[in-house]
């Protein structure tokens, strides 16, 4: 007897269900608490008699997704006086290269300070004028070194030192894992507010871990630093284990899929293609003018682990090519625990400037500050290959990995 329609379907959605690639599904969620939330719980114990300023932005939140200066402001228990806001601003209110300046929130009526682009002596100045006594900081990072937020905390522990005042670290989650640090490492005479100080390209580790880090190895006195580590985070887990909600930390990080490329993929801002910006999908789209399906072909032949390249036509609405179809790639991450962001985005200026011919950096070379050094830019326009070029900075970053073990507090 024939088996019926409703059978055979039925069959087929099992097959398919048990055939299905796993690797990406999020895991169930462990209890995970920030530092925040542990410092809540303790009921502000760390903070007693102390007024207190936050440097923070919109990824400031509680589990329920009420923003931590909202809490604080309302709770008897800790004296908040100040809020200091970083590159977007406090609220979020500015796109990239912006931030909201000097102003009253209307929320809470504290005084809004603003730290993007202040360090040493003129940031020392806005915290000595904010009346605090404690500096907080709690952002959430995405695990790249040339995104600003680790250089906002770097800036503020030092002004915080100049200006004699204590800093407490809450920390969040490294949303990409912290289970490695990946690609080059910066080389000082490089160093920009994209990259103050010598660490890798994906550094693998959380905010706390990289204040110890920056307290101990990089400030030239050390601040008096305390960090509230998170309780229910492991090292290999990636943002949807832990069960907060996600706030773009700025404009194009919409998604955690965003930061899982993003140390990758953001190395096109150094070139004349564009990186997504003005689209759904910054850092996952990337294109120009004249490039068509050889490119997705040519990066789809390395077999890079856990990523596929997808033909993609689009036009931006900001940034690069405004306005304009262009052709590109899309990047599509299938096993993220295999995926390495860092080789697959030097694979793709490989593959694109062979591909071509009108691939170019940017004048002022960039690239060269998002990387660290001239290394990668002029092996590669030399016709390194992908292999060659990632062998390039090994050594560096066996010394920085040696570093970064002491100063890890999860397993």
């Amino acid at each position: 007897m024939r088996p019926s329609r409703r059978a055979v379907l039925t069959a087929a959605a099992t097959a398919a269900v048990s055939t299905a690639p796993t690797a990406a599904a999020a895991p169930p969620h462990r209890r995970l608490r920030t530092g925040f939330e542990r410092l809540a719980h303790d009921g502000y114990t760390l903070l007693k008699g102390q007024k207190v300023g936050v440097v923070t932005n919109p990824t400031g939140v509680t589990r329920d997704a009420r923003h931590i200066v909202d809490v604080m402001h309302a709770d008897t228990r800790v004296e908040l006086r100040a809020v200091f806001g970083p590159e977007h601003g406090f609220r979020g209110t500015a796109q990239a290269g912006g931030s909201e300046g000097r102003y009253d929130d209307p929320a809470t009526g504290l005084p809004v300070y603003d730290t993007y682009l202040k360090s040493g002596r003129p940031l020392a100045d806005v915290f000595t004028a904010s009346g605090v006594d404690t500096v907080v900081f709690d952002i959430q990072d995405v695990g790249a070194r040339f995104y600003t937020y680790i250089w906002t905390l770097y800036d503020c522990m030092e002004a915080a030192q100049l200006a004699g005042k204590r800093f407490v670290v809450l920390d969040r989650p490294n949303p990409v894992t912290g289970r490695a640090a990946l690609g080059p490492v910066l080389h000082k005479e490089f160093a920009t507010f994209v990259g103050r100080q010598p660490i890798a390209q994906a550094h693998g580790m959380t905010v706390a871990e990289l204040a110890r880090l920056f307290n101990e190895e990089f400030l030239t006195e050390p601040v008096p630093l305390e960090t509230v580590p998170m309780s229910g985070w492991k090292r290999s887990d990636f943002y949807d284990a832990s069960g907060l909600p996600w706030v773009p930390p700025s404009p194009n990080m919409p998604t955690p899929e965003t930061a899982l490329v993003y140390s990758g993929t953001c190395l096109f801002e150094g070139t004349n293609l564009s990186e997504g910006r003005g689209t759904t999908r910054p850092f996952e789209l990337l294109g120009a003018e004249g490039i068509d399906r050889r490119w997705a072909a040519a990066a789809n032949e390395l077999a890079l682990p856990g990523v596929r390249f997808r033909e993609a036509y689009f036009a931006p609405t900001f940034s690069k090519f405004q306005g304009k179809t262009i052709g590109g790639v899309q990047v599509h991450v299938h096993d993220r625990a295999a995926f390495d962001p860092v080789r697959t985005g030097i694979a793709l200026l490989v593959t694109a400037k062979r591909v071509w011919s009108g691939f170019a950096w940017r004048p002022d070379h960039w690239i060269d500050k998002l990387t660290g050094s001239t290394r990668v830019r002029t092996m590669i326009d030399a016709g390194a290959d992908t292999d060659e070029v990632v062998a390039g900075w090994q050594e560096d970053l066996a010394a920085f990995r040696g570093m970064r073990r002491k100063y890890l507090l999860y397993r």
